[in-house]
């Protein structure tokens, strides 16, 4: 095999929300790019799915609520040495600001930001985590483009994106590398899930340069660039990645 920066051979790599979208999409092309993967999701029928589409059978699944800190516990204890982390589960969440209540709030924030940081330190704490490893967030432009309905998400990203920045200074002298990944819209079953019609997702796409909404691979080959160690120079950034739309 010739010289390939961008291989994830060797390499074992922990992939939060891997169930379904752009975790998923993550898996698929890590395995394929020659990462032992271990895909992490709430639902063992949809993470076998996953596992079905893996490209050799050497990859593993782990069904875990993020919430729950003792599954995690569980879970990390299991874990082998890490190269790399992703985490890229979360739920999305349309309310406007006066309707918003404490459950809805909580909600959000559990599993997007307060699950993902419980999950890093427990990591830590174990162990688990080999220097010059890579960790990736997947946060959004959301955190930064403001939509109607879109505030606790919006700011759920944006905090996963300011701990992230802190983390990469924090493990810097270990030779880990943490960085975020922003992406605008992509197509997967979560904006279906929020009663969207597919008539105006169609005129929401002809306002990107490219005229057209990500999907999961783009998403997923930009992951690889940040575990690869093409990226070993890279840490505290978080990159934009939006079909060249500067939407808010």
């Amino acid at each position: 095999m010739g010289y390939n920066p961008f291989s994830l051979h060797r390499k074992t790599i922990l992939v939060t929300g891997a169930s379904s979208g752009i975790g998923q999409g993550i898996a698929i092309i890590c395995s394929k790019m020659g990462a032992a993967v271990i895909a992490s999701g709430r639902n063992l029928q949809k993470l076998e799915n996953t596992f079905d589409l893996l490209a050799d059978s050497r990859h593993k699944i782990t069904a875990v609520d993020l919430t729950n800190s003792e599954s995690v516990r569980k879970m990390v204890e299991e874990l082998p040495p890490l190269d790399g982390i992703v985490h890229c589960a979360g739920i999305g969440q349309r309310i406007p600001c006066k309707l918003l209540t404490e459950n809805a709030v909580d909600e959000v924030m559990d599993i997007n930001f307060k699950a993902p940081v419980l999950l890093q330190a427990e990591l830590l704490r174990q162990k688990k985590i080999r220097k010059g490893a890579s960790i990736v967030f997947i946060a959004s432009i959301a955190s930064w483009s403001a939509s109607f309905g879109n505030s606790v998400y919006s700011a759920s990203k944006g905090a996963l994106i300011s701990y992230a920045n802190c983390l990469s200074i924090e493990l810097a002298p270990q030779k880990i590398r943490v960085n975020c990944i922003s992406p605008a819209m992509v197509r997967t079953d979560l904006i279906y899930q929020e009663g969207v019609e597919e008539g105006n997702l169609i005129e929401d796409e002809k306002k990107y340069p490219l005229k057209r909404y990500g999907t999961p691979e783009d998403i997923a080959n930009l992951v690889v660039y940040m575990l690869s160690d093409a990226s070993t120079w890279m840490t505290g950034s978080n990159v934009e990645i939006s079909g060249g739309g500067k939407l808010g």
